[in-house]
């Protein structure tokens, strides 16, 4: 009976292990041959796909152009606004100051920042009046890296482009604006809250938002074209961004009309800590790795354990739908951000593996918006553990 058992369990593996090769061997050996009738459908312009693990980049992909008609294939090095994916990237500093005992999740904003002291919140509002009233308790420094302090998207005054005011003065806006809902009890998706956080962050450090970032997040880790003012040469490596035209049938090339030209103006443009960053997927993919190696890299610690568990679990209470922690949106086997250009970041800690997917894209014709997950799909089955 012992000599059945054993061999019944080493058919079982035996087969279980030739169906895993099987898979592997069916999977195409670059994510070009899923991506590339994308952007022949006219559906996708370009697109960079990277796969990297804790240690290395295992893939780098490149399909179409980063320029159409100027028929400039998307090169690896291409740089892309990566948008809302910022809001990762400065909750990951916010959390360095929470590991040197500077700030604490739960402290109230308006302790550093007493301009939101007697911030009120809607309680009725129609066409003709809105009632405000005392909200249950001032909001939290969690509530706005999670989304659920109930301020705003953005105030009033951040027309016609994101990136107009300094950071000071579009935080002292949002303390001006009464809350939409309760704190703690509604998500409501807020460039307001990341940056607000991001306004702490100078206070309590003496340094400015920009320079923080650069001296203890990008610097150290090598991200050398990550930067809120791409210079000259890096502008001319930046892919242009597409939507459909006016047919939905094909592709029409258009600005990015939520920030402001020049892009190289140091003057008139100020650093978004919402989603102000330009990247590269190799950058991109730099910081990825710091966070699974949770957060780790080449031997230097940048986040505490406990700083790492908070950035990336559920913060959202209960009762809310939607499942973000601190910065980064969270999955139940993932974690990550996307971009309003459709770029995104994805680290899968079970597989063991990073995507990043950089396009600059506002909508997609056809079947486009279905390509980002076709390459994750194939990066799973040819990486994941």
């Amino acid at each position: 009976m012992k000599h059945r058992v054993r061999l019944l369990t080493i058919l079982i593996l035996a087969v279980s292990t030739t169906q895993v090769k099987n898979a592997n061997a069916d999977t195409p050996e670059s994510a070009v041959s899923v991506l590339q009738p994308y952007v022949d459908r006219n559906e996708l312009a370009g697109a960079v796909a990277l796969v990297a693990d804790k240690n290395q980049i295992l893939s780098v992909d490149t399909v179409g152009f980063a320029d159409i008609e100027g028929k400039k294939a998307m090169p690896e090095d291409a740089m892309f606004w990566i948008a809302s994916q910022s809001k990762g990237m400065t909750a990951t500093a916010v959390m360095m100051l929470v590991d040197e005992g500077k700030i604490f999740l739960d402290d109230p904003v308006e302790k550093y920042l007493p301009e939101f002291k007697g911030q009120m919140v809607i309680a009725e509002k129609d066409k003709h009046h809105i009632l405000l009233r005392k909200p249950s308790h001032p909001i939290t420094i969690r509530e706005v890296l999670s989304h659920v302090s109930g301020l705003p998207f953005k105030s009033a005054i951040e027309v016609p482009a994101l990136d107009a005011l300094p950071l000071e003065a579009a935080v002292r806006s949002y303390a001006m604006t009464p809350l939409q809902t309760e704190p703690g009890t509604h998500y409501q998706y807020s460039n307001a809250g990341i940056n607000t956080a991001a306004r702490i962050l100078e206070v309590v450090s003496g340094k400015k938002y920009e320079d923080f970032m650069q001296e203890r997040l990008f610097n150290p880790l090598g991200m050398k074209d990550t930067t809120f003012w791409p210079n000259a040469a890096q502008v001319a490596r930046l892919a242009k961004s597409y939507r459909p035209d006016a047919s939905k049938t094909g592709l029409a090339e258009f600005l990015l009309n939520q920030l402001t030209y020049p892009l190289t103006d140091t003057a008139h443009r100020f650093p978004m800590p919402a989603g102000g960053l330009f990247s590269t997927a190799q950058d991109t993919a730099i910081y990825c790795q710091m966070l699974l190696n949770g957060g780790e890299f080449k031997g230097k610690r940048y986040l505490s354990e406990n700083a790492f568990k908070a950035l990336t679990t559920r913060q959202t209470p209960e009762g809310v739908k939607q499942s973000y922690g601190l910065g980064l949106a969270v999955g139940p086997d993932w974690f990550g951000h996307g971009g309003a250009h459709a770029t995104n970041m994805e680290i899968r800690p079970e597989d063991g593996i990073i995507t990043i997917w950089m396009v600059q894209h506002g909508g997609f014709p056809g079947k486009g918006k279905e390509a980002q997950g076709a390459f994750k799909n194939w990066a799973r089955q040819k990486y994941g553990k």
